[in-house]
């Protein structure tokens, strides 16, 4: 990264954020358009001393849930966001690590899902990445977006991308079975998944943020979820298998509830 430009990109954004923008009164005492240290810190939840410690770039790494407070603080864009991510992974020194290379799956593991043929099924990785599905899957995920990735992402479809909300009627809770999953695969050391932590905590912001931090249970391996494609809505329960390797990836399968 550009020496402190993570810093400086959080001074000329809180420079350039005017009081009425983010609900506060201008008042007649203010000398600059922008806003206040302290009004940022107490907007993002974090103090004073921190926030200058990272505008003067004498601390460079803050949690992705730091960062993702200060964007809704600022109500930055989703390109801005996006950009405050990249300022972060561009640092060796950051807990940002890019995703590697696909992993290859057993020839046995393609056959199981092309047998499926017809019935919704896919195998993902701890952080969620989808690494194959079979046709019933594609059919159910194709119109909703889910799928338009190379390296397609269940939790971050649904947290960063805004089609995911009319998908999943039962959004709320979607959002918090991904939020538990992603906390679950990080702490237990899956690199992937800490890093698409910092990123959503970044590009999601406390949408995100809060359920990771909240999330105390094991996401369900099994149960029910409502899509709501092509103008008609489906329940489908589903089971989540295990399948045999140090990869830890599983076999997801729906069927008519």
């Amino acid at each position: 990264m550009a020496d402190n430009a993570l810093g400086r990109f959080l001074r000329a954004r809180r420079d350039a954020t005017a009081p009425a923008a983010v609900g506060l009164t201008a008042g007649p005492r203010r000398r600059a358009p922008g806003l206040r240290r302290a009004e940022l810190a107490e907007r993002a939840r974090i103090s004073v001393e921190y926030l200058t410690r990272l505008e003067r770039g004498s601390d460079r790494y803050p949690s992705g849930q730091v960062l993702g407070s200060l964007a809704d603080a600022l109500a930055l864009t989703a390109d801005e966001r996006v950009h405050l991510y990249r300022l972060i992974k561009a640092d060796s020194g950051a807990q940002c690590q890019a995703a590697g290379a696909a992993p290859v799956l057993r020839p046995t593991v393609r056959a199981l899902l092309d047998r499926l043929g017809a019935t919704p099924a896919y195998v993902a990785d701890p952080a969620g990445d989808v690494l194959a599905c079979s046709d019933g899957f594609r059919s159910l995920a194709d119109p909703a977006g889910l799928l338009d990735e190379e390296r397609p992402n269940l939790a971050r479809y649904v947290f960063a991308d805004a089609r995911s909300r009319a998908v999943f009627p039962d959004w709320a809770e979607i959002a918090g079975h991904w939020a538990a999953a992603v906390r679950a695969a990080a702490d237990l050391g899956d690199l992937a998944a800490g890093a698409l932590a910092v990123e959503l905590s970044i590009t999601a912001g406390t949408e995100f943020g809060d359920r990771y931090a909240a999330a105390a249970t094991l996401p369900a391996q099994t149960g029910f979820e409502r899509w709501s494609v092509r103008s008609q809505t489906l329940r489908l329960a589903y089971e989540t298998l295990a399948l045999p390797g140090i990869e830890e990836h599983r076999l997801v399968v729906y069927l008519p509830a």
